[in-house]
């Protein structure tokens, strides 16, 4: 961290803003706020991926999803206490540069965007094939471009109507999840349709028991797990755009618990005392099977337009922190300056237009090569978001060391626990990564990265040549 900054703090002055907090439009409200945090922690991996998790590990997926909801909160935790002491729109990059350095800024913004690029190229394409399920003679590639389409024009023409967009996907999203809880305590309890009679919690445990393949095999799935969680933080970026900022992210971080409790665990439960874990297959969404089986008319139908909006929800969410990331990138000399520029409605136009258009090259990747290069492509996403929990654990312990040397001002929302349970958590994320090199079938993820990691090296040192910046290193 810089001396004027110190000394600003010493002096009792707020933390000076960044560039990139300046020009934008508080017009998020706590409402929308709150469902783009449950967004967050909800996705297309609960609703089919799961069904993969379950057919290997078993009812033990549960305690996996509790035990990442965990690590996940201390992360949101240390989150909101360096937003509480300086909120910033370019969230994890900017902490990064006043903690470790611009490199460490350049590595994290670049990587950060990557992650959401990638990602909307993944959850783009899901959603072409998803509404193919209804139009099966229209191209894929053409029902993703049209949903690319629409959510840039969205992104583009208010930050509200981008939250009230998410707003609406993630209500939808939770309201299939609690659709699920409350039929499922129903069969359960009263024990109508056919599932009913087979129905009971015992399922948890007596087939196989709750770990039936070892406990060995349960953690190799928490990288799964963990993945799933990924974009939980997204509303560290929407600092500089709520109404009130700390406030409301602080309430939605609190919340997290409840919501991995309820859309997570208690989701889970319920299907696995349903049927048992022997019955679900990889090939179709655990909630499509459930619904299918208690009755529910079009359960396929419905299911496939809930994923759809899981998919669209990603989409979004990708587009909007795409592009405050690298209108932050540009405020600080790492990316064009033209990013840095806002239109009339006080929205980065060039920073969410190049977003958008590379995240429909996602779609000609698809189509050229869908089996290798875009699982390589996401690869690099997997682990940008893993570093950047990282990054966010470690300048929350630079920044409680530098409280305790009297050079920044506490706050009074306080991660618990640390600075232990930030070591628990990085820990426990390390340890992913070496579950990841531990296996044939994600070890390319680990590759792939080093390579962008080099790439990164050079574009770091191409930037300071041209931009001649002194405070480089």
């Amino acid at each position: 961290m810089t001396t004027q900054a110190y000394q600003r703090q010493k002096d009792g002055a707020p933390a000076a803003p960044t560039p990139a907090d300046e020009g934008y439009q508080r017009g998020l409200t706590a409402r929308q706020i709150q469902m783009m945090a449950i967004s967050g922690a909800i996705g297309v991996g609960l609703f089919y991926g799961s069904g993969g998790a379950i057919a290997k590990i078993g009812p033990s997926l549960i305690a996996c999803y509790a035990a990442a909801g965990v690590v996940v909160f201390f992360i949101m935790r240390a989150l909101g206490e360096l937003l509480t002491y300086r909120s910033t729109s370019g969230s994890f990059a900017d902490y990064a540069r006043e903690f470790f350095g611009p490199f460490a800024s350049y590595v994290t913004g670049w990587s950060y965007w990557v992650f959401w690029v990638t990602a909307g190229m993944a959850e783009l394409t899901a959603a072409g094939h998803y509404i193919a399920y209804w139009w099966p003679a229209v191209p894929v590639w053409a029902t993703a471009a049209a949903a690319l389409i629409v959510l840039v024009v969205t992104n583009l023409v208010s930050v509200k109507l981008f939250g009230e967009l998410e707003f609406w996907f993630s209500t939808i999203k939770v309201m299939a999840i609690i659709a699920l809880i409350v039929i499922g305590i129903g069969v359960l309890t009263f024990g109508f349709t056919d599932v009913g009679n087979t129905a009971s919690v015992t399922h948890l445990w007596a087939d196989g028991g709750f770990a039936p393949h070892g406990v060995w095999q349960s953690m190799l799935a928490m990288q799964v797990v963990v993945f799933a969680y990924l974009g939980v933080e997204l509303i560290g970026l929407t600092a500089g755009e709520a109404e009130n900022p700390k406030q409301t992210l602080r309430k939605a971080i609190n919340t997290l618990p409840l919501r991995v409790g309820i859309f997570y665990v208690g989701a889970l439960t319920i299907l696995l005392s349903l049927s048992s874990w022997t019955s679900y297959t990889a090939e179709a969404s655990p909630f499509v099977q459930v619904f299918a089986k208690v009755g529910i008319p079009a359960a396929s139908g419905i299911m496939n337009f809930v994923v759809l909006t899981a998919a669209l929800s990603a989409c979004n969410s990708g587009l909007y922190s795409s592009g405050r990331m690298l209108r932050g990138l540009a405020a600080n000399g790492e990316a064009p300056a033209v990013m840095t520029k806002l239109n009339a409605r006080k929205l980065p136009l060039p920073a969410l237009m190049l977003s958008g258009v590379v995240m429909g090259l996602g779609v000609v990747v698809n189509i050229v090569s869908p089996d290798k290069a875009f699982a390589y492509i996401t690869a690099v996403g997997t682990c940008a978001g893993l570093w950047t929990w990282l990054v966010i654990l470690a300048a929350h312990l630079r920044y409680r060391a530098e409280v305790r040397r009297g050079n920044l001002s506490a706050n009074d929302f306080r991660m618990p626990g640390a600075p232990l349970t930030n070591w628990f958590a990085i820990a426990a994320l390390l340890f992913v990564l070496v579950l990841i090199a531990n296996n044939a079938d994600t070890r390319i993820a680990l590759y792939v990265w080093a390579v962008w990691f080099a790439l990164l090296c050079v574009g770091y040192r191409f930037t300071r040549r041209t931009t001649g910046d002194p405070n480089r290193t």
